[in-house]
């Protein structure tokens, strides 16, 4: 009998958050309602493909806003959730932050895009508390993880110290239930079908032992797993 081989974790290649952007905005259909999360996901809306317009939504108030405008050009009265400076698109509207939250709530966004602590296999998200310290401030992520028709997380695979993002069972405070479909990662690209981590694409030079070994649940295939291929940013 004879040891099983030792699998170091592959932090020596991945992707940047950009190319983590870039790759789940290819996925992002045309016309498609679209609600990026605070931070990094706000990423996401530089990276729309030639001949496809998403129209973005924010939950203070705002449909079919645009890039951030040039330093020192900023209307600090047009801004996102996140309170970055915004510029507006052709048909763009204003409205209340109720009736904000009312097209949430009313499953009219088709994309809710978000950042995460921990994924676990069946579809839990946590992204808002990691422990007792801090004011608790789960904001409208967890209207939004139920309210959109699909919802997407980008994130690194691993944390800073190497623990899995990608877990069997969430430890911290979640912010839904069984409400991810598909996660985009530094390594791969995974969905979520029946409660289990189904792996579509991962970085060409990692082998699938070598991302099982960064990940905290069983990954499964149903089919061939695609080399995850993004330009250089």
């Amino acid at each position: 009998m004879t040891d099983a081989p030792t699998i170091n974790i592959r932090d020596d290649i991945k992707l940047s958050n950009a190319q983590i952007a870039w790759r789940a905005a290819q996925d992002i259909m045309d016309g498609a309602y679209v609600n990026l999360g605070i931070g990094f996901p706000e990423m996401v809306a530089r990276f729309q493909p030639l001949g496809r317009k998403a129209i973005f939504h924010t939950e203070n108030g705002i449909l079919n806003f645009g890039k951030a405008p040039p330093e020192g050009e900023e209307d600090w009265d047009l801004i996102n959730a996140g309170k970055k400076a915004v510029t507006l698109k052709p048909g763009a509207a204003f409205f209340h932050h109720a009736d904000s939250f009312a097209m949430v709530r009313g499953g009219h966004l088709d994309v809710a895009i978000l950042g995460a602590y921990q994924v676990a296999q069946n579809g839990d998200l946590a992204n808002w508390r990691v422990g007792s310290k801090g004011v608790p401030a789960v904001g409208g992520a967890m209207d939004l993880v139920h309210g959109a028709k699909q919802v997407f997380v980008i994130t690194e695979h691993v944390t800073k110290d190497g623990k899995p993002k990608l877990v069997e069972k969430c430890t911290f405070p979640l912010t839904g239930v069984a409400c991810i479909t598909r996660v985009y990662t530094s390594h791969a690209v995974i969905d979520i079908k029946d409660g289990i981590f189904v792996v579509r694409e991962k970085l060409a030079a990692m082998t699938m032992d070598e991302l099982q070994a960064m990940t905290g649940a069983p990954l499964h295939t149903d089919g061939a797993v695609a080399d995850l291929v993004v330009p250089e940013l």
